[in-house]
């Protein structure tokens, strides 16, 4: 990690789960160079957090907004802060 590295945690919620929404989301980061999580949640939503460069960061927040071919994405809550270089790849989490 960089020291301008950043960290976003994002909650994505519309039809966003069986969609290929995680899939598609750890393909994307992972060609981004972005390094985190992303993972179901019970109310319906899609819960991410993603650390890397501020470019390739907000490239993901920018797919996250569309996500995969199927879902709809209604809306992205992002909080920013400081990286943490706590991920070494990106995974879906379960």
């Amino acid at each position: 990690m960089a020291e301008s590295d950043i960290r976003v945690e994002l909650k994505i919620t519309g039809r966003v789960q069986g969609v290929f929404y995680r899939d598609t989301a750890r393909r994307q980061a992972r060609a981004l160079g972005v390094c985190g999580w992303v993972k179901n949640c019970a109310d319906g939503s899609v819960e991410a957090v993603a650390e890397g460069a501020p470019d390739a960061i907000e490239a993901f927040i920018a797919w996250c907004h569309e996500g995969s071919s199927s879902a709809r994405v209604d809306a992205v809550n992002v909080e920013r802060g400081r990286a943490r270089d706590q991920f070494g790849s990106f995974e879906i989490q379960y």
